[in-house]
């Protein structure tokens, strides 16, 4: 009995993560948005007046995960597609 159960688990759960993906694609849409937006607000405020070095910084703190998340996202559709 013990052992059925354990093998029906085993074999649910290998089918279960056979058919979903790992995370980042699944939220690829919302990094994609999130940095095409910072990009483009970095883009508009360094021509203005308000542009410093610290909201640069910041700006930097924010796009390099966004950016590291959509090469990932990339190199991820790249490979299941070979």
């Amino acid at each position: 009995m013990l052992l059925s159960i354990i093998s029906s688990s085993a074999i649910s759960s290998s089918v279960i993560s056979m058919v979903t993906t790992p995370g980042l694609p699944q939220y690829g849409s919302a990094v994609v948005v999130g940095l095409i937006a910072l990009l483009s607000l970095k883009e508009v405020l360094s021509a203005s007046n308000y542009w410093n070095g610290r909201l640069n910084n910041s700006f930097n703190l924010s796009i390099i995960p966004l950016l590291l998340s959509f090469t990932a996202i990339v190199i991820f559709k790249v490979a299941e597609i070979i």
